[in-house]
C-alpha cells in the first residue's frame, strides 16, 4: 500500500514467544455443507479460497483477544510489516527475524497459509540503502538486492504459499515508478527479482502486487504489459495481487473485468490488502456502503476460479493504518476497535455456499 514507511515494526518480545507456546485456541473450523458459515474460515472452506488478514506483530504478542479472533477467522495471514526489508535487516548484515519468525510460527500452529510480503519495494527500505544510493554502483546494488531476495525467500523456503515479489513498481497514471531500483538497475531488475525468488523457493507462487489496478486504467495497462513481457520471456511469475484499498466516496471499480484480463493470461489473481475507508463519523448508511464494497470484492474473487485469496489489510479498526494516513477517515475494517463484527463481516458470511 502507499505511504506506509512510517509504520515501523515493533520488535517481537518475549511475550510473543510465550503466547506462541500456549495452546492454540482457534484451529480450523469445519464448514458444514448446506449451512451458512459462521466464521470466515468456514466461508473460505466452502468457497475453496484463502481468506486472510495482515498481522500486526505487536498486537499478536500482547493481545490475547486479537490472537484469538485472528486464528478463529482466517486460514491465511500476511505479515503487515515484519517481513519488510527495514524490519529484517535494519543494519547492513545485521538481521532481526524475530517478528517474521513469530508470525510464521503462529500460522503453522493454527493451520494458516502464509503470504510473504514483500521482497522488493521502494518504501520501508533500511536507511543504509536509501542514504547511500549515490555511493552504490549498479553492480553492487544488484548484488545487495539479489542477496536480500535469496536470504529472505530462502529462509522460509517451503513455508510461504505466495510471495509478493515486487510491490508497487508502476506509477499512478502509468509507466514504471521512479525508484532506486529503476534508477540504478534499469527495468531488467523486475525479471531478475522473479528469477531469484524462484531460485530461492521454487515451490512458492510469485506475484506482482499493486494498488488501484482495478480503477487506474493507465496503471493497469502498464502492469499488464510488464506481466505479459515477463511471461513471453519465460520469467517465473504466477499471479497479480490487487490490493483493494477502497474509499466509499468513490464508485465501486472494475475488479472483475481487470482480474479476468490477468487470469486469461493463465495467471492467478488475489485480493491482497482489502479495506474500505470512510470519512468519520460512522453512520449506518456508510456502514451499508462499506459492506457492499467488501461483498462485491469477495464476489468478484469467488466468480473467478483463478482467484486464490481474499486478504484484508488488518481485520480490526483497533490497528488500522488508515487514520494515520487519510485525515478524517477511518473505520475501514471488518471488525470495530472492540472486535465486534460490522455489517461488512456479515455481508461476507452471506456469500456462503458452493463456488460456481
Amino acid at each position: 500500500m502507499k505511504l506506509r514507511s512510517a509504520l515501523l515494526l515493533v520488535p517481537a518480545t518475549l511475550a510473543l514467544a510465550a503466547a506462541l507456546l500456549a495452546p492454540a485456541t482457534a484451529g480450523g473450523a469445519t464448514a458444514r455443507p448446506g449451512h451458512a458459515p459462521t466464521t470466515l474460515r468456514e466461508l473460505a472452506k466452502q468457497q475453496h479460497i484463502k481468506i486472510g488478514s495482515a498481522v500486526d506483530v505487536a498486537a499478536l504478542a500482547a493481545e490475547a483477544d486479537y490472537r484469538r479472533v485472528l486464528n478463529r477467522e482466517f486460514n491465511s495471514i500476511t505479515a503487515e510489516n515484519a517481513m519488510k526489508w527495514e524490519s529484517i535487516e535494519p543494519q547492513r548484515g545485521v538481521f532481526d527475524w524475530s517478528g517474521a519468525d513469530a508470525i510464521v510460527a503462529n500460522a503453522r500452529r493454527n493451520h494458516q497459509a502464509i503470504r510473504g510480503h514483500t521482497l522488493a519495494w521502494h518504501n520501508q527500505l533500511p536507511t543504509w540503502i536509501t542514504d547511500n544510493e549515490a555511493n552504490f554502483t549498479a553492480a553492487e546494488l544488484r548484488g545487495i538486492l539479489r542477496r536480500h531476495v535469496m536470504t529472505e525467500a530462502g529462509r522460509y523456503r517451503g513455508q510461504i504459499r505466495a510471495w509478493d515479489v515486487l510491490n508497487e513498481a508502476v506509477a499512478d497514471g502509468g509507466g514504471l515508478r521512479d525508484t532506486i531500483w529503476l534508477r540504478k538497475l534499469g527495468p531488467g531488475y523486475i525479471a531478475d527479482l522473479f528469477r531469484w525468488a524462484h531460485q530461492a523457493d521454487p515451490h512458492a507462487k510469485l506475484y506482482y502486487n499493486d494498488y488501484n489496478l482495478e480503477s487506474d486504467q493507465a496503471k493497469f495497462d502498464t502492469m499488464f504489459q510488464v506481466v505479459t513481457d515477463l511471461l513471453e520471456d519465460g520469467v517465473p511469475i504466477h499471479g497479480v495481487g490487487f490490493q483493494g484499498h477502497l474509499d466509499i466516496q468513490f464508485s465501486f471499480p472494475d475488479f472483475a473485468g481487470h482480474m479476468k484480463r490477468i487470469t486469461d493470461l493463465g495467471l492467478e489473481v488475489a485480493i491482497t490488502e482489502a479495506d474500505v475507508r470512510m470519512f468519520l463519523p460512522v453512520t449506518d448508511e456508510k456502514l451499508a456502503t462499506q459492506a457492499s464494497y467488501y461483498s462485491q470484492m469477495m464476489s468478484a474473487c469467488i466468480a473467478n476460479r483463478r482467484c486464490t485469496e481474499y486478504t484484508v489489510w488488518g481485520y480490526t479498526d483497533r490497528h488500522s493504518w488508515v487514520p494515520g494516513f487519510f485525515e478524517g477517515q477511518g473505520a475501514a475494517c471488518l471488525l470495530d476497535e472492540n472486535l465486534a463484527p460490522k455489517p461488512a463481516y456479515d455481508a461476507l458470511l452471506a456469500l456462503g455456499g458452493k463456488r460456481t
